[in-house]
């Protein structure tokens, strides 16, 4: 039966072995100290928090993120990895408060990772963090990084000497009752296992309107294509090349889309994933050729000068698909075919011809 929770404890040391990571598409820790100190005492009250998505593969990825602060030993490669497509925040979170076998690549241990549990606390929310966690009273606090480690009956026993019985009892009754809370906390889990690249982008493609900010061209910089060839910075290079035009808004999704098209005549996301890098190493400068052929035409022909003023931006790779060419001076196009070039453009856009079919409609103009 697949796993349905983690309990915090086997997260970390999964996370500590490496066998759970982040894919390079994600964005990094961006939670602040509140953030933080909020989520934790979710899981302290027993509220609801969400689930984390890994997705299981054999297969590792080319280039990977560290873990908040924290880089990631590497993993036995005879167990799989778990990348996370969806829960770094709280993952990292979970991390960083509770571990104590990895220190910052930096060497600095950032603010909300000395995060401490007050005993008697009138907040409603019993959580403080303090910049420097070497000297604090254990009489009123205490860190949360013992929570796991085994070690809070030593600071009992070092510090029952100077109060009284009824407050040490007290002190022990919660400090066992946090500790009870945060082993029984269990972290709902989902996890993908799928080896197909089109399984994998059309859950990418699934998350993204869910809002999470992952996008179909981050999976493929860092699964298919080759450290000879960067996509991520040939499509800085197009983008800084049309911002002269009013069209350095085109998007990496936009430029992956004219690549799709001009390379497999399909602007399908799924198609994506199956676009063989040498293939588009060998037909970029066709496929740069056809970008901007495209956006000459828009501007010389249809007065648009700015990627805002396309009615769909669908248009722009069957476009690109069109005006395509490997030669360095193609030849002009002959004056009756710009003439139906543009006939289509119109009826495409009074007629809403990608809004209501999207990629699909895409896919039959190309074909």
């Amino acid at each position: 039966m697949a796993d349905t929770h983690y309990f915090i404890k086997n997260l970390i040391n999964d996370l500590e072995r490496g066998r759970i990571r982040i894919p390079s598409f994600q964005r990094g820790f961006v939670w602040d100290t509140d953030r933080v100190i909020c989520f934790i005492d979710s899981i302290y009250q027993g509220f609801p928090f969400g689930s984390v998505l890994l997705w299981r593969t054999r297969n590792s990825l080319r280039t990977e993120r560290n873990l908040g602060p924290y880089k990631l030993p590497e993993n036995d490669p005879e167990y799989p990895i778990d990348y996370v497509l969806d829960g770094q925040q709280r993952i990292t979170s979970i991390f960083g408060i509770f571990q104590n076998s990895l220190t910052p690549e930096d060497g600095q241990m950032p603010n909300w990772t000395n995060l401490f549990f007050e005993f008697n606390s009138k907040e409603s929310v019993p959580f403080k963090c303090l910049e420097d966690c070497s000297n604090y009273d254990p009489t009123k606090l205490f860190p949360m990084k013992e929570v796991f480690s085994g070690r809070h009956v030593q600071n009992i026993i070092r510090f029952a000497r100077n109060i009284d019985e009824d407050t040490l009892n007290s002190i022990v009754e919660q400090i066992d009752n946090l500790i009870d809370r945060f082993n029984q906390a269990k972290i709902p889990l989902e996890r993908f296992e799928n080896e197909e690249p089109n399984n994998v982008a059309t859950v990418f493609e699934r998350i993204n309107k869910q809002g999470v900010e992952l996008n179909t061209f981050q999976l493929l910089s860092v699964w298919n294509w080759s450290e000879e060839f960067d996509l991520q910075e040939k499509f800085k290079e197009v983008t800084e090349e049309l911002e002269p035009y009013g069209f350095k808004e085109v998007g990496s999704d936009l430029l992956l889309k004219c690549c799709s098209a001009v390379v497999k005549n399909s602007a399908e996301p799924k198609c994506f994933m199956n676009i063989p890098g040498s293939e588009v190493r060998e037909k970029f400068n066709e496929i740069q050729t056809g970008i901007y052929r495209a956006i000459d035409f828009l501007k010389d022909e249809l007065n648009i000068f700015s990627i805002k003023f396309l009615p769909m931006e669908n248009i722009l790779p069957v476009l690109a698909s069109f005006f395509a060419s490997s030669q360095r001076q193609p030849p002009p196009i002959p004056q009756k075919q710009y003439q139906e070039i543009k006939k289509w453009f119109w009826r495409a856009c009074f007629s809403q011809r990608y809004a209501r079919g999207g990629a699909k409609m895409t896919d039959i103009d190309l074909a």
